[in-house]
Order: C-alpha cells, then sequence, then structure tokens
C-alpha cells in the first residue's frame, strides 16, 4: 500500500516556506496531495482557482506531488481518498499547542490518520501567509515569501 500524505491548507497564497516543507517530506512518502481546504464562511485574498494554479505551477517538476481540493473534514477526505497520514508544519510553540489538539481530535474521528510534524527551517520560520497576505494588502513586496513561480504585482 503506497504511503499517500495530504498537506492542507488555504495556501493563501503558498509561501517558500510551505514548498520547504513539501520538499523535504517527499523522502518520507511515496505521494503527498498538497489539498486546498475550502471553507464556505472564510473569506480568502486569492480565489481558488488562482490558488489551485499556483499550487500546480509550483509542483509541476514534482511527479509524486499532487494537488487536491475538499470541503469539510480533512480526515474525511484523506479516508476518501487512501491517505494515511497528514502532513504539517510547525514554526513555534504555538503551532505545536494548536496542532497536537488538532492531530489528536483527527486520529480519533479520522480512523488512525497519524500526523506527520516538521519543524520549519529558521529561514522560514517567520514566514505566514497572514503576514504575506498583510504586506501584500499594504502594497508591498512579499516576492522574498513567495515561490519564484508566483508573481503578483505591487500596488502602488
Amino acid at each position: 500500500m503506497p504511503k499517500i500524505a495530504v498537506f492542507p491548507g488555504s495556501f493563501d497564497p503558498i509561501t517558500v516556506g510551505h514548498v520547504d516543507l513539501v520538499k523535504r517530506a517527499l523522502p518520507l512518502f511515496d505521494k503527498i496531495i498538497v489539498a486546498i481546504g475550502v471553507n464556505t464562511n472564510k473569506t480568502y485574498l486569492f480565489d481558488l482557482d488562482q490558488r489551485l494554479s499556483w499550487l500546480k505551477e509550483v509542483f509541476k517538476d514534482e511527479p509524486r506531488v499532487e494537488v487536491g481540493q475538499f470541503q469539510n473534514l480533512t480526515v474525511n477526505y484523506c479516508n476518501r481518498i487512501g491517505a494515511k497520514y497528514l502532513l504539517r508544519g510547525l514554526r513555534n510553540g504555538s503551532d505545536f499547542d494548536y496542532e497536537k489538539t488538532i492531530s489528536q481530535m483527527n486520529h480519533i474521528i479520522g480512523n488512525g490518520i497519524e500526523t506527520i510534524f516538521l519543524i520549519s527551517q529558521p529561514p522560514f520560520s517567520h514566514i505566514s501567509s497572514t503576514i504575506v497576505r498583510e504586506i501584500l494588502k499594504g502594497g508591498g513586496d512579499a516576492s522574498p515569501f513567495l515561490p519564484a513561480a508566483i508573481r503578483i504585482p505591487v500596488e502602488e
């Protein structure tokens, strides 16, 4: 049975930290599905089609990375596609406290789904999509935090 992991998120937008995490996790799995969780109650800066397009572009040269999308619980998506692992990144202790609780709940309601945590590398530990969105909304240049395949014009 292939080892399949899902790396869920909103990826609004995907950052260099996300890309680093996926690349570092690839030796552990046969396939990683980078999946956008769609929450109809949440407002996004970039629409779903744009975010999916960026993910496909960023990982186009990696055959073991697929792009997906889902609604509702992440563990239901995992069970539907046969993934037994969730991949999550940890930047700091606050991330750990939050993610630990979620992983324990996912293990119970997801029929034993395991969450694999990778610690962010120091050059990426300060980067979050939230901060990148704030830079973009403020008219700043967020390119140092975005994969090279993503070009978002700076608004004057």
